[in-house]
């Protein structure tokens, strides 16, 4: 164990190079973003002889947790014509814009009762998934451990006479795809093994659907520590199970304007069970307000049908690409001078701050997102390619020398 608190300023990441890779032992690396916080106070300290236009640097907080920091922007602080957003994740891309999103909460209020005499509590467990960006990745297809795990639970109910749900958790992160998850069951003693005959089945159909992608899946039936204690009831748990394999994950609609571009997506990403029933986070995004609002009409269905309440969060908009403004033309062409390849110019299935923070500061008439390449953002396998950190800081000055000219400043 590395990491021994959460007080990181006490306790930091311990950082190795690997194969030409930054990572951190233990935990995420938090390149997505500290790299662009560490860039921009770089441009900050810079002495005076440094060729750069006037810079305002703006820094907001909670940017994976929903947003909150850009939310609370009070946009009359902003005064520039122009943002440069450090957060792009493969260098010698240009990003020019970003689905708008939000999260909602589906709360399945149910009762429990005690656990039959004569049954033994089994913890079903899912892991070693993938997991990843819950936009970034959302195309990909990759598994989703909280829905294995209610699928593996929904087995074990439905053919081992006198299982009951105890309890299912998994995921903790609203735009992450969640990994791990595990499902607890009390099952009558006697029925252990047939148990693990029904849950061996399904992670051999789980391992023929997603295995050629999901090398590392485990599935699983131990005996958990403890009494069951109590039960949910087989009508609720019948409910919860089904919704948890209702609800969508993953692609809705790809987008008919740019080709190859996510315009629409869920991610089932969370799941915790308490005292009176269980909580399902939801993260929706789309490139379209409409079609966002839409989708989260289909959670709400799929919440009535289970006799559930979802709470729609509030929702962020999304930055609609203009590819013809000169600063991104000024973008491509600096990249292109520090990179071995012509920059693409795209838009992002994700939650980029751009589109918020152009809708708080009316003033900004241009904007584009670049950085250096991280992969595996918001999971312990995050790394940031060292030798793309040097063009793209030097890019990015390249861009602010040219903005600090007279021509530039015109631009």
């Amino acid at each position: 164990k590395y990491i021994k608190s959460d007080d990181f300023s006490a306790d930091p990441l311990q950082l190795r190079v690997d194969g030409g890779w930054l990572r951190a032992t233990g935990t995420t690396l938090g390149a997505d973003n500290g790299i662009g916080v560490a860039a921009a106070l770089a441009v900050l300290e810079m002495g005076p002889e440094a060729k750069l236009p006037p810079i305002e640097a703006l820094f907001t907080v909670d940017e994976e947790t929903g947003l909150t920091g850009a939310f609370g922007l009070d946009g009359s602080m902003v005064t520039a014509k122009r943002m440069l957003n450090l957060d792009t994740e493969e260098f010698g891309n240009v990003y020019i814009g970003c689905a708008g999103g939000g999260n909602s909460v589906l709360e399945i209020q149910a009762s429990r009762v005690a656990a039959p005499s004569g049954t033994v509590a089994l913890e079903l467990s899912v892991r070693g998934l993938l997991g990843g960006h819950s936009g970034i990745n959302i195309h990909e297809g990759r598994g989703n451990a909280v829905q294995m795990a209610g699928i593996v639970a929904s087995d074990v109910l439905s053919q081992v006479p006198g299982s009951k749900l105890v309890a299912i958790e998994g995921g903790d992160k609203h735009n992450a795809i969640p990994r791990e998850a595990k499902a607890l069951v009390a099952v009558p003693e006697e029925a252990q093994h047939s148990v693990r005959q029904v849950v061996a089945r399904r992670a051999d159909a789980l391992r023929e659907e997603f295995g050629q992608m999901e090398t590392g899946l485990e599935v699983s039936a131990v005996v958990a520590n403890g009494a069951p204690g109590e039960v949910f009831s087989a009508a609720d748990a019948s409910r919860i199970l089904a919704a948890l394999r209702s609800l969508p994950h993953g692609v809705i609609k790809m987008s008919h304007a740019m080709e190859g571009l996510v315009e629409t997506s869920n991610n089932v990403a969370s799941v915790h069970t308490s005292g009176g029933g269980v909580k399902i986070t939801l993260s929706t995004r789309s490139s379209l307000g409409s079609a966002l609002e839409a989708a989260r009409d289909r959670l709400q269905a799929i919440a009535d049908l289970a006799g559930g309440a979802l709470q729609r969060g509030p929702a962020y908009p999304g930055w609609a690409p203009t590819p013809k403004a000169a600063l991104v033309g000024l973008t491509v062409e600096k990249l292109a001078a520090r990179s071995s390849a012509k920059p693409n110019i795209l838009a992002i299935h994700a939650g980029l701050e751009c589109g918020l923070l152009l809708e708080k500061c009316p003033c900004i008439a241009e904007a584009v997102s670049f950085g250096p390449t991280i992969v595996g953002a918001h999971s312990p396998d995050e790394a940031l390619e060292i030798k793309t950190v040097a063009p793209f800081f030097e890019a990015l000055l390249d861009i602010l020398g040219e903005l600090a000219t007279p021509v530039g400043s015109k631009l």
